[in-house]
């Protein structure tokens, strides 16, 4: 075939299709081009279905008893964990409850895949934290501070006083475990006493008495609130201090139902990665229906009940009752609400991975939406939202 016969034949191909074309036009059909699919119109409302059925779906598992899991135990205290191992759900925070007796160290160490934000329940400690332009700073610490290590600052922690110390540790990976900590124990006693010898100039015999292994809570001498060492701290802290004494401010939200309390990258600065607080909900209280949009969630229920909901996306919901020593993780967007179902105050310590704290509350999200958008949404009159409240609600009382 010539290159004049293929010209030919392929003009009248078009020009037939475009007659086929203007032919479908003139029956009312939607020529190509236009915003609708050809012959694929469907005709809008009444046909159409009121609402989407609800799918059945599996539970979203989002609850785990760290207090009842088995803790790992050495001399002077013990660790529990929730991580992404044994909690799937807990992508981005890893949480550890651990416990000092009086005299205990958690031994120097440092976190390679994440940072560490802490909350101290009960007790008091003292922290030694250095940074990488060398700067040590030794701090003590009661119930209601916070501490954050960043990722790599090399750190420690010693009871100090008569009575135990135990904290809320979580950390801005999911993955967080004991392989990602770098103790000093487990280095020096893998490394030959020559090499420790030339390093610090002191005979390699100096090593002999050394632990052949990683200590990891090592218990010592009980050390007085009023001693020297518990005294010898930088009285002088910096703009950048890992320390930030929480409860001694003001709630960031206070009401009749419950108060909150948040440290984030405004308050304190170093936090760059993680805030946190606590939430105090007054019996049948209600944190109402919210969502985060840019960070993870990781609750840890210290004292009192409550039940949470978790709302995951296409008719997908899940609720479950919290106690001492559970924790909840609320991933990132999904909608959720605290109740307190007890007879006594709920206390919880919240976490989230992201430096800045962000919500969005849907009392606020109906109050500052146009009425007849409202009712057009819920298929009701106007009239309906006279009534629901002109401002975020935030906690509501019972």
């Amino acid at each position: 075939m010539t290159t004049a016969n293929r010209r030919q034949i392929l003009g009248g191909l078009a020009l037939g299709a475009a007659g086929l074309l203007a032919s479908k036009a003139s029956d009312g059909a939607a020529p190509t081009g236009t915003a609708h699919a050809f012959g694929h119109d469907v005709s809008p409302g009444a046909d159409g279905q009121v609402v989407v059925p609800h799918k059945t779906e599996e539970p979203i598992a989002f609850k785990y008893g760290i207090d009842a899991s088995e803790p790992k135990i050495t001399s002077g205290g013990w660790a529990r964990e929730a991580t992404a191992h044994h909690f799937p759900i807990s992508t981005g925070i890893a949480g550890v409850h651990m416990y000092l007796n009086p005299g205990a160290s958690r031994e120097l160490h440092w976190h390679a895949i994440a940072a560490e934000w802490a909350y101290v329940l009960d007790g008091r400690c003292q922290t030694t934290v250095i940074d990488p332009n060398g700067t040590t700073e030794v701090l003590n610490f009661g119930p209601g501070d916070v501490w954050f290590f960043p990722r790599g600052h090399g750190h420690s922690i010693q009871t100090i006083g008569t009575e135990p110390c135990h904290f809320i540790l979580s950390f801005d990976n999911g993955n967080f475990s004991e392989h990602g900590t770098f103790s000093i124990t487990d280095w020096t006693s893998l490394i030959d006493p020559k090499l420790l010898s030339q390093v610090f100039g002191v005979p390699a015999a100096t090593f002999a008495n050394f632990p052949k292994g990683e200590t990891y809570i090592m218990q010592g001498k009980v050390i007085p609130l009023d001693s020297p060492a518990a005294q010898e701290i930088n009285n002088k802290v910096s703009p950048n201090t890992h320390r930030y004494k929480l409860m001694q401010q003001k709630p960031t939200q206070d009401f009749p139902g419950g108060s909150v309390h948040l440290a984030t990258i405004n308050d304190f600065p170093i936090s760059s990665t993680m805030a946190g607080g606590i939430m105090k909900l007054k019996a049948g209280a209600l944190r109402e229906l919210h969502w985060h949009p840019n960070a993870n969630e990781w609750q840890y229920y210290a004292k009192g009940h409550a039940r949470v909901t978790l709302f995951g996306s296409g008719g997908r919901m899940s609720t479950a009752d919290f106690g001492p020593g559970d924790v909840a993780y609320i991933p990132q967007g999904y909608g959720h609400s605290v109740q307190n179902i007890g007879t006594d105050e709920c206390e919880i310590v919240l976490t989230f991975d992201n430096g800045h704290y962000q919500e969005i509350s849907i009392s606020e999200w109906i109050a500052t939406s146009p009425p007849h958008l409202l009712a057009n949404n819920f298929g009701v009159d106007e009239a309906v939202f006279a009534n629901f409240p002109k401002t975020k609600v935030y906690i509501a009382k019972a």
